[in-house]
């Protein structure tokens, strides 16, 4: 399995906006193949980054997904929050399962 982690700072006076974007996201990848799932995680500490976790089969079709016609339609929505509402640039980190407790 390949895992995609982006974290991104929020300021928290946009952190409602900021899940109501995901609460109302196209879906679009959701479709694509090789996709398992999406998790958005909340942070717990103020100051801390939202993670947003996606799970592919491979990491061929996670990048299949950043060069489809669905990503650039998906992330033309996610800019409907303004500069402002970020304390700094996300960070995308990637990664290759080693182990998956569900997975036996």
């Amino acid at each position: 399995m390949f895992v995609v982690m982006n974290r991104i700072p929020v300021k928290p006076e946009y952190a409602e906006e900021f899940e109501e974007a995901f609460r109302t996201r196209a879906r679009l990848v959701d479709r694509m193949p090789g996709f398992i799932r999406n998790l958005v995680l909340r942070p717990q500490a103020p100051g801390d980054p939202y993670v947003v976790m996606t799970f592919w089969e491979s990491e061929a079709a996670f990048r299949a997904w950043t060069e489809s016609p669905e990503f650039r339609e998906g992330h033309a929505r996610s800019g409907t929050l303004p500069k402002e509402a970020f304390r700094e640039g996300n960070k995308l980190e990637t990664f290759t399962t080693i182990l998956d407790s569900e997975a036996g």
